[in-house]
């Protein structure tokens, strides 16, 4: 026994001297719970107007991954709120993270559960001061909260394994198409990262389907099906589960007669055997490419309308229409993010709900094993169609939730395979046409 520890001891070792030769792979985990200590308005349910919270379901998570590869730092972390944070929240993280935890990357994401508070309320008159005070203060604390969550997540880097698993699972349905054929995207991925000595550290669980399983009427704040997929996870790992919303702008969850802590757990369970007995290993070359991509698309509707504005004032309600106009009436400024993480995972995000043909086609078009896709990630920016679902209208694919121009959503998958391929060195860095001039790299 203690020859087999001793060996074991050894190939630690020399695992850990080849990789400090291309640069550590470390990773680091932190949470914290996010729910608002106050009333306040929630997010996701037009029909609710500015009806405010009156309790918590289940509390609400943020939970950070940082990785460190090749002198790089990128953190993932996964909130069970409606959307990604807001640009100020972004310019805000940002600008603290690189500082404080020398993270040059950030993907943000939502995991889209309907029943999370609203986060556009701002300081200002008309814009939810004096009238919704305490889900302004709310929306100043969150980013302080993602802030602590990626510094601590920096402190706790270890030397690290990753592995990545995937199968095909039949819990989603295309809510949005009248065709024949209707598009899904079946993919569960998960990552899981383990320390050296084979102590798992996180499971990353990327996945597709609305978390609408609760009712509207509900008042009270739940993270829906992905908080119990994550409790199913940590409670038989022993492990960290966050989850990263994929493109499921047209998709709901598939879940029977299951209700939504049944469906969480099946997914669960799904998730225990894609990762249970996979086999983690030290990256052979650990490195993090990175491109950040900002668009200035025209609207399909007109924001200056004063009467159209007042039509979508009544339909939620003022002062978080008016947080909207002011982001959006100079044209919609979405953003993605592209990471080639250690030369074979690429992970793309895009700030909206995009549909799910979207990332089937990012995924059969990029040349690398692994191709993961986080919707609600770094902003939020309504509905993504693709061009033939915008053809045929319908919730999700009409002007009224999708103001973004016709085809945007394409031309933002399009760059983030081109920014694969150039991570690869399959392209020139010179010969590649930028999508604006706001552009960051690394």
């Amino acid at each position: 026994m203690r020859r087999n520890a001793l060996i074991a001891c050894i190939v630690l070792s020399l695992a850990a001297v080849a990789q400090a030769a291309e640069g550590p792979f470390l990773v680091g985990f932190a949470k914290r719970d996010i729910t608002p200590q106050a009333a306040t308005p929630m997010w996701g349910y037009g029909d609710r107007h500015n009806a405010l919270s009156t309790g918590v379901l289940e509390p609400l998570m943020a939970k950070a991954i940082v990785i460190e590869a090749g002198g790089e730092r990128l953190a993932i972390v996964g909130m069970d709120i409606g959307r990604g944070p807001t640009p100020e929240m972004m310019k805000q993280i940002r600008e603290a993270v690189a500082d404080k935890a020398k993270v040059g990357t950030v993907l943000i994401a939502g995991s889209h559960t309907h029943h999370g508070p609203v986060i556009e309320l701002t300081d200002a008159p008309d814009h939810g001061q004096g009238t919704y005070d305490d889900a302004v203060a709310y929306s100043k604390r969150l980013p302080e909260l993602l802030i602590e969550a990626i510094t601590e997540a920096a402190e706790k880097l270890e030397p690290a394994k990753i592995g990545v698993a995937k199968a095909d699972v039949k819990r989603n349905r295309n809510r949005h198409t009248k065709q024949p054929v209707k598009p899904t995207d079946p993919m569960l991925a998960a990552i899981r990262f383990d320390s050296l000595d084979g102590k798992p550290i996180a499971v990353l669980v990327n996945f597709a389907a609305h978390p609408v399983t609760l009712p509207s009427s509900l008042l009270k704040f739940s993270p829906d099906y992905p908080g119990h997929m994550q409790n199913r996870v940590e409670a038989e790992l022993g492990t960290n589960c966050v989850f990263m919303q994929g493109a499921s702008g047209d998709l709901s969850p598939d879940r029977g007669d299951l209700d939504t802590k049944a469906f969480g757990e099946a997914l669960g369970d799904d998730v225990i055997k894609l990762v249970k007995d996979l086999e983690t290993k030290i990256p052979e070359k650990p490195s993090i490419k990175s491109k950040v991509d900002t668009y200035d698309f025209t609207t399909r509707v007109d924001f200056n309308n004063r009467i159209l504005v007042m039509t979508f004032q009544k339909a939620f309600f003022p002062e978080l229409v008016n947080n909207f106009v002011k982001e959006y009436g100079g044209g919609i400024k979405p953003e993605s993010t592209t990471v080639l993480l250690n030369g074979n995972l690429a992970l793309v995000s895009g700030s909206g709900e995009f549909f799910c043909n979207h990332s089937n086609r990012l995924k059969e078009r990029a040349y690398v094993p692994d191709t993961l896709f986080f919707g609600y990630c770094n902003g939020h920016h309504m509905y993504f169609p693709t061009i033939e679902a915008a053809s045929e209208g319908g919730y999700g694919g009409d002007p009224t939730v999708s103001p973004v121009a016709i085809g945007a959503g394409d031309k933002m998958m399009n760059q983030a395979l081109i920014n694969i391929y150039t991570f690869l060195g399959r392209f020139p860095k010179n010969t590649i046409e930028q999508p604006s001039p706001t552009t960051a790299a690394k």
